[in-house]
């Protein structure tokens, strides 16, 4: 089974602001959610996190990056919510 990878238009302007190559980085290490988003297996260095009582995942992107996403199973969906540079990522999630 494989999953569209959809950005959030914020994700999106933010990859848009990045040098060409930390974009391309960014969005090779995204697309590695397309073969399988979930914690354990395919690649990518992901977790399931609980944010304000909400079940989140995170991949950390070539330790400079952290995207935030959630999985929509029944639409065979992964919808990238927030990409932040990863120190930001630890000072506002606590991860």
């Amino acid at each position: 089974m494989s999953y569209e990878v959809l950005l959030h238009p914020d994700a999106d302007e933010f990859l848009r602001g990045l040098a060409d190559k930390s974009e391309r980085i960014v969005r090779d290490n995204l697309r590695k959610l397309t073969e399988n988003p979930y914690p354990g297996s395919g690649k990518g260095d992901k977790e399931k996190l609980v944010i304000d009582g909400d079940e989140r995942y995170r991949i950390h992107i070539s330790r400079e990056y952290t995207a935030f996403y959630d999985v929509y199973e029944e639409k065979n969906e992964v919808r990238v919510t927030e990409i932040l540079p990863i120190d930001e990522a630890h000072k506002r999630y606590g991860y």
